[in-house]
């Protein structure tokens, strides 16, 4: 078992403080973050439901839904990518095979939600959770099954909006005891709460900056002095190539051309750069001389 993954995301964690974990939907997006400096990748359940699937944030997408998307983008690079398992799909064995796959499919780490299986998207109304004894199981399910040491198991609570802060904390504690190596403090609104997870907890924490939801587009400088270890772009990307997507769309439907819109769009050189697309061409080049090239007489 490679433990290569597991080991550069704790390693990401020591290079840069918050680190930046940004989200990507596909593996082409995931070459371009890489391009762009980031050191750590982040798939999210909602965006292999949305993207890869065309279907809400509600649970709807399978184990090996994900693994699919998972096995794609750590084919086309080499940073370490964090995967959104929603519940972990099922009781303790599944949980067992969950974290087995995912590591075999090259994620450096899962982070598994205490929502119950029937979830909601994090930063939406209605979210019911499970009793704090029934997460602790999920947890030791999945320690017990790591792959190897430095896979990383983080704990989301979703706990704030159903039990409050002091509440998720106390859970938050309980999930590290149990076994969860990074916490992930979803919709959290005020950087002093950030604070209050962090002593508590004692365990890298995480921040989800999600776009139009609960937390506030806090800055890394803010999050640091906050004490919080992980800043997440979860769809930033997804939700920016969304936009371009439907100006384009409506532009060609509405102008009967394209042309308006030309000098936005990603030019095929600069597609070509990020894939390197002429050394496949001298590849190309390579083998089709050495197949049809003069050969040597007599």
């Amino acid at each position: 078992m490679d433990t290569l993954p597991g080991r550069s995301f704790k390693s990401a964690l020591q290079l840069e403080s918050p680190l930046q974990l940004v989200g990507v939907t596909n593996p082409f997006h995931a070459i371009m973050a890489k391009t762009a400096g980031f050191r750590a990748l982040y798939l999210s359940g909602s965006g292999v439901a949305t993207s890869s699937y065309g279907l809400p944030d509600l649970g709807l997408t399978t184990l090996d839904n994900v693994l699919e998307d998972v096995r794609r983008i750590t084919s086309a690079v080499d940073l370490p990518l964090l995967v959104d398992v929603d519940t972990g799909w099922g009781g303790a064995f599944m949980i067992a095979r969950m974290m087995k796959e995912m590591a075999r499919a090259g994620a450096a780490g899962v982070h598994i939600e205490d929502q119950i299986q029937s979830k909601r998207c994090g930063h939406r109304p209605g979210k019911q959770i499970v009793p704090t004894t029934e997460m602790t199981d999920r947890l030791k399910a999945a320690a017990d099954a790591k792959e190897y040491d430095d896979f990383v198991l983080m704990a989301r609570t979703d706990a704030i909006a159903v039990e409050g802060v002091a509440a998720a904390i106390e859970r938050s504690v309980s999930y590290v005891e149990a076994g969860a190596d990074m916490i992930f403090a979803e919709a959290v609104t005020e950087l002093s709460d950030f604070e209050k997870f962090k002593n508590a907890i004692q365990v890298p924490l995480l921040a989800n900056l999600t776009e139009f939801g609960k937390t506030p587009a806090f800055t890394v400088d803010q999050l640091a002095g906050a004490g919080v270890d992980i800043a997440l772009y979860p769809l930033t990307a997804f939700r920016a190539a969304n936009k371009a997507a439907d100006i384009a769309f409506r532009t060609i439907r509405s102008e009967g051309t394209q042309a308006s819109i030309v000098d936005d769009l990603q030019t095929r050189d600069e597609l070509y750069d990020y894939l390197d697309y002429p050394s496949y061409e001298s590849k190309l080049d390579e083998l089709f001389k050495a197949e049809s090239g003069d050969l040597p007489s007599g």
